[in-house]
């Protein structure tokens, strides 16, 4: 049959498009939709505070000024009779970080009811008389005694002394996965061994709650100063002359 003959007849041929053009009219809508949401998302991108902008190490770890217990055991023998050398150098490192400005009270525990008692308790006034004679005043020396956990074996005596020390909190937190950085913060543990080291450093932890007064000046090194200055010879140019070779 020709094409006129169909025409006549009142016939429609009606195309049907194939599969792959028919998947493609499907997937349409479905990247247009994913096309704004990625655009909403750009839209929306300064209205997200950054997770990064409030945390600080210093933050996390603060170092915090607090009272602490200073303390050494010293080791007694049952046949030592006294200080021995050893005690004695210990002693004295150990009081080199006493403030005899705050004098603090210096107390010293002897063991009571262990193999070394008697050796013990002479060995502890040792250490009073030698606490008094470098700056420790006798009024601030308590002497004790506790007891030893057994009577078969030699406890150490125990010294110590309050003073102000600068710390921070205990290091070795994990609490969260380390690959968890949606956030885009530190991990918790983060600045904790600089901030212990830091604070290990302070001579003086006074020295963060603000500055130190200043000293008077020392008018005889800046009298020496300003001589100087004033008495240095000028520099001469040197004269030119021919040298023969």
């Amino acid at each position: 049959m020709s094409s006129q003959s169909i025409s006549k007849a009142g016939m429609h041929v009606k195309t049907r498009p194939s599969g792959r053009l028919r998947a493609s009219f499907l997937a349409a809508p479905v990247l247009a939709a994913a096309a704004a949401a990625l655009l909403s998302g750009c839209a929306n991108r300064d209205s997200v505070t950054v997770g990064a902008i409030p945390d600080d190490y210093r933050t996390n770890h603060p170092i915090v000024i607090s009272e602490k217990n200073e303390k050494i055991d010293l080791p007694v023998g049952m046949s030592e009779r006294g200080m021995t050398q050893t005690q004695r150098t210990a002693l004295l490192g150990f009081l080199d970080n006493y403030d005899r400005s705050a004098a603090p009270t210096l107390t010293i525990l002897s063991p009571s009811g262990s193999a070394n008692e008697r050796a013990a308790a002479a060995a502890a006034r040792d250490f009073a008389r030698l606490a008094a004679r470098n700056g420790v005043h006798s009024s601030r020396i308590v002497m004790a005694s506790y007891q030893a956990d057994a009577s078969e074996t030699s406890s150490p005596i125990r010294v110590s002394y309050a003073r102000l020390k600068a710390h921070t909190n205990k290091c070795g937190r994990w609490p969260d996965d380390l690959l968890e950085t949606t956030e885009n913060k530190h991990y918790a543990n983060f600045g904790c061994s600089y901030q212990n080291n830091l604070a290990a450093q302070m001579a003086n932890p006074a020295d963060l709650l603000g500055p130190r007064k200043q000293t008077p000046i020392d008018a005889e090194r800046r009298s020496k100063v300003i001589d100087g200055y004033r008495n240095v010879e000028l520099a001469v140019p040197p004269v030119n002359q021919e040298v023969d070779y």
